[in-house]
């Protein structure tokens, strides 16, 4: 029989379920902002759908992928419930180590340095996005 709780494959299936709308409803957004009229000449330059996908669509919709990307890396990432329920007692994540140095170890210091270094690697990737992509393009 397939076991289906408690390995790495359950958990992996069980933050696709709960992550996936906060990564298909950016890239839905951005894709339904690009005017159709754009692919339509380049088919009409001879350009074959994939490199009109590749040329046009993935550029105009790289907005809507990044910022998919951020909210879908901001909640994983501190993410302990998923690991804690589906996973196996071996299958750690930086939420579960934060959360196992608060409550069972009791080490406040390496607990609140290891929030802080996730709270910065967040902090870095928003200021890239932000950076690069610019918030205008989502509004």
């Amino acid at each position: 029989p397939v076991q289906l709780l408690y390995n790495d494959i359950s958990m992996l299936i069980g933050m696709t379920y709960v992550y996936l709308p906060f990564m298909v409803l950016p890239i839905y957004v951005s894709l339904e902002k690009i005017d159709p009229r754009l692919v339509d000449a380049a088919m009409d330059l001879y350009s074959s759908a994939s490199a009109a996908f590749r040329k046009i669509v993935v550029p105009l919709a790289l907005p809507g992928i990044f910022a998919g990307s951020l909210l879908v890396f901001i909640p994983a990432a501190g993410d302990f419930v998923n690991a804690q329920f589906l996973g196996n007692p071996k299958t750690t994540m930086i939420g579960n180590s934060i959360q196992d140095q608060f409550l069972r170890q009791l080490n406040y210091p390496v607990a609140s340095a290891m929030s802080f270094v996730l709270m910065f690697i967040i902090t870095i990737a928003v200021l890239i996005y932000t950076k690069f992509m610019g918030t205008e393009d989502l509004a």
